[in-house]
């Protein structure tokens, strides 16, 4: 019992030092989550609409058979994000390359695409996971001393740590369900962008293969000719 009962003070210490940091980061979660749900709403209004405008079909058909130049007009042009424009733009400059070479750079520039997402729905990912935890925490460590406050007979110690537990629990469950129906809902966005994305690069490609094989072909012929 003498080498238990420091043992006990120790990890009391602990844990009751524990509850003010829990709190700031349960605190910081929930603002997190504000952050990124005003972020969604603006993404909603903006870039969810700009979307509806997006007609993939129709942009192939207008990269069939056109210049480079033309090509990168009717990019410009288009109703796609910035980021998707960059990426079209990046790899239109580049048409010269060789096709494993081009192809190695669209594979390189989705993927890039790919991780900027990723790095969007990690945020509200890590909310949803770590909120209920700092939750539980805050939760479990005021009941202690509020335990030992209804063995005394104070009950207002004891209602100041249920309190405390209950915010807790609430604050870090709120912060999670956000969180996880902003990166549900985001993942499925995301996933149509970067179909709609890929799309369109492969169809580049496309029409850069055969622009690069009517040129070759062209070649030949001025090489018989001569």
């Amino acid at each position: 019992m003498n080498i238990l009962t420091p043992l006990k003070d120790t990890l009391h210490s602990i844990s009751s030092g524990l509850l003010i940091p829990t709190i700031v980061v349960l605190l910081l979660l929930l603002a997190l989550t504000a952050f990124e749900l005003g972020a969604l709403l603006v993404e909603v209004c903006t870039e969810r609409r700009r979307k509806k405008m997006v007609n993939v079909a129709k942009m192939i058909d207008a990269f069939q058979g056109n210049a480079v130049e033309h090509i990168m007009e009717e990019v410009e042009r288009s109703e796609l994000f910035r980021h998707q424009k960059e990426i079209l733009e990046e790899l239109i400059s580049h048409a010269r390359l060789p096709a494993a070479s081009r192809e190695a750079l669209a594979r390189r520039l989705l993927a890039k695409e790919e991780r900027r997402y990723t790095r969007i729905t990690d945020r509200t990912d890590l909310v949803a996971r770590l909120a209920p935890m700092f939750g539980l925490m805050g939760t479990l460590i005021p009941l202690g001393p509020g335990m030992i406050a209804l063995g005394q007979g104070d009950t207002q110690t004891l209602a100041d740590s249920l309190l405390i537990a209950f915010d807790t629990t609430v604050t870090g469950l709120a912060a999670a369900g956000v969180a996880f129906a902003i990166s549900r809902l985001r993942k499925r966005w995301y996933e149509e962008y970067l179909g709609s994305l890929e799309t369109l690069m492969e169809s580049l490609l496309e029409v850069f293969d055969h622009e690069q094989e009517a040129e070759r072909e062209k070649a030949y012929k001025a090489q018989d000719n001569c």
